[in-house]
């Protein structure tokens, strides 16, 4: 009302439609209906309101040709010189209404609804004749453009410049939406929003930027203090939280360079979180710390005792007393994640000047898709922690094993180029909690070099996709040694 109050004030005459309309007179506003204008009233529902040579041409003659001001009087044609349009709100009523695109599915009534017409083109319309007009897509600008109207009764043809193409992304960006809502995940093209800029790259003399993909919820996570993001915070930050999303039970996973360091599964948050960071303490040195349940205040204690550098932390939210504790630590990156869950299922990144695409691993196994290829079978226990080890292994990049007992981690070995180095750091970093702890391996084992230094450790049970030529070796070899051995018929490389 402020904005419109302004516009009043400065001599503007407001047209409007509908409950704006409402809203303005209501709030002691002078209004002129478009229908005033039109003389013909809205149709179909409101389907039909502003598209209407009176009020589109009013927008769109060129007010520097002479022949179309002559012709815009000839016809009683007036000169709209803002246009300020709010479009109906399609995003939000999907996710209102719940709606889940797939293929072949059709868009509810509800939806189809909110796809606004008239909006989008007194938009584009006012966006192409900015030399002239001034376009307004969001709220976020009325304060700039009051500014300029107040100071000299009209806005700049720079401020108008700008303001259209933030139009045209605009409506970009909403017909892209609905056309994604529409194909049900069918279509070829992907569209990046937002473009904000990092403060480097990888490494300071790179620069860096980050862009949102269309339809991602982003809006339902916020930083609640520290730095700004980095590249690799946003990096680390979505490997670990796409990794704690696996778990049902509360979990707590620790990130340094996309890979996870700790990951532990509890009764309690506290005791995950705990259980986590004594995994690999080394390793949790400028961590990034992943939960899956509220921060509380015994967690930011622990951080803080521990004297634990950390980057970021990721939770679903945070206890008040726990971001009390944390102020003390205002560098720490506190991300708010709410119900945040990047299920697109699709996997972006550039190669060869161009973008490979595929879909995200996200199969979840359970005890009964599970092949014993071994005498011996695997306890209910070992049975649990080997498909903990295998949710883990699924998100350490290639190749990878996985040590773990009791819903914990106790070695990670990963990002090496041959799987026996993979399991000799593994080893290494386990030392006596390897005894009797599973072991998974992202991909089938070429020898059974691995499992014989594994089996030295005391381990008791693996599972690994299988696949290899010599398949049978290792099975009779892990027979040998005492082993019990599951496939999963599925690989998880991540490169």
């Amino acid at each position: 009302m402020e904005f419109a109050s302004v516009l009043h004030h400065a001599g503007y005459e407001i047209l409007s439609t509908g409950g704006t309309e409402k809203a303005l007179k209501d709030a002691g506003i002078p209004v002129i209906s478009a229908e005033t204008v039109t003389k013909f009233p809205e149709a179909f529902g409101g389907r039909v309101k502003t598209m209407h040579p009176l009020i589109m041409g009013g927008i769109l003659f060129r007010r520097d040709d002479a022949s179309q001001v002559a012709e815009a009087e000839a016809l009683g044609i007036r000169p709209i010189d803002i246009v300020v349009v709010n479009l109906y709100p399609f995003e939000s009523t999907i996710r209102k209404i719940g709606f889940v695109s797939e293929p072949g599915k059709a868009l509810p009534d509800a939806a189809i609804e909110q796809i606004d017409i008239g909006g989008p083109t007194l938009l584009r319309s006012a966006a192409k004749n900015h030399s002239s007009v001034t376009v307004v897509c969001s709220p976020a600008d009325y304060g700039r453009v009051a500014d300029q109207i107040k100071k000299s009764g009209e806005t700049t043809v720079e401020l108008r410049r700008e303001l259209a193409a933030k139009t045209f992304l605009h409506t970009c960006v909403y017909d892209a939406h609905i056309a994604e809502q529409m194909a049900g995940g069918t279509a070829d093209d992907v569209l990046l929003t937002g473009g904000r800029t990092l403060r480097y790259g990888e490494n300071p003399h790179q620069w860096g930027k980050f862009f949102e993909i269309h339809g991602t919820p982003q809006q339902l996570w916020k930083q609640l203090q520290g730095k700004e993001l980095s590249y690799l915070n946003i990096l680390d930050g979505d490997a670990a939280w796409r990794m704690v999303c696996e778990f049902e039970q509360p979990t707590v996973v620790m990130v340094k360079h996309a890979n996870p360091s700790g990951i532990a599964s509890d009764t309690t948050i506290e005791n995950a979180f705990q259980k986590a960071y004594d995994t690999d303490r080394l390793s949790a040195f400028g961590v990034i710390i992943a939960l899956n349940r509220p921060c509380t205040k015994t967690v930011a204690d622990k951080i803080i005792d521990q004297k634990i550098f950390v980057e970021v932390i990721l939770a679903p939210m945070f206890d008040q007393d726990a971001l009390e504790l944390l102020k003390s630590k205002p560098n720490i990156r506190l991300l708010s994640m709410g119900d945040t869950r990047f299920s697109e299922n699709t996997v972006y990144r550039s190669a060869f000047g161009g973008m490979l695409v595929q879909n995200d691993d996200v199969r979840v196994l359970a005890a009964k898709d599970l092949i014993c290829v071994t005498k011996k079978q695997p306890t209910d226990s070992e049975m649990r922690d080997l498909l903990f080890a295998w949710k883990v292994v699924k998100h350490a990049k290639s190749n990878a094993i996985v040590l773990a007992k009791n819903a914990t981690t106790v070695g990670i070995g990963c990002g090496q180029t041959s799987r026996v180095d993979a399991t000799w750091i593994a080893l290494k970093r386990a030392q006596e909690q390897a005894k009797n702890s599973v072991l998974a391996s992202d991909a089938f084992f070429p020898f059974p070099d691995a499992i014989e230094e594994a089996a030295k450790q005391g381990i008791s049970a693996v599972i690994q996709p299988g696949g290899s030529v010599r398949d049978a070796d290792v099975f009779k070899r892990a027979d040998e040694l005492g082993l019990a051995m599951v496939l999963t018929g599925v690989r998880a490389f991540r490169h």
